[in-house]
């Protein structure tokens, strides 16, 4: 009976990092394109402040 508890526990743990893991790796990936989208707009200013001048 307390062999079955800690499985019940070992497995909650691995789901659990599983599931951080994977958000982080979502988060990261976010942030990234977020990064990205944020530099093509910058360009796109720039551009547009260069044709007025």
């Amino acid at each position: 009976m307390g062999n079955n508890k800690k499985d019940m526990a070992m497995k909650a743990i691995i789901i659990s990092l599983t599931a951080v893991v994977t958000l982080g790796l979502a988060a990261c990936n976010t942030v990234n394109g977020a990064g990205k989208d944020l530099r093509s707009a910058g360009g796109a200013v720039s551009d547009a402040s260069g044709q007025a001048k």
